[in-house]
């Protein structure tokens, strides 16, 4: 995942708020921290921004070619019926 820089952080910032009592344990306690952090995203079934946008972009194109066709297919309804009536 992307994310993997802010997982460290904010692992690291976890682990710094330990009291002073358990910080013979921090580096153990910092690698539990990051194993929760990314098992739990992973359980988020999350994906990455740039995928999102690339996403929403296709969505737009997608719906802007959906519209012509409409216009289209209702021009054509149109011109069909009309020719239709003059018969």
């Amino acid at each position: 995942m992307s994310d993997s820089p802010r997982i460290e952080d904010l692992a690291g910032k976890l682990a710094g708020l330990l009291p002073p009592g358990l910080k013979t344990l921090r580096a153990e306690l910092e690698d539990n921290f990051r194993a929760v952090l990314r098992a739990n995203l992973e359980k988020l079934d999350l994906v990455s921004r740039e995928r999102f946008d690339v996403q929403a972009e296709l969505l737009a194109r997608t719906q802007a070619k959906l519209k012509k066709l409409e216009d289209r297919v209702k021009t054509l309804e149109t011109s069909t019926s009309t020719s239709t009536s003059t018969s």
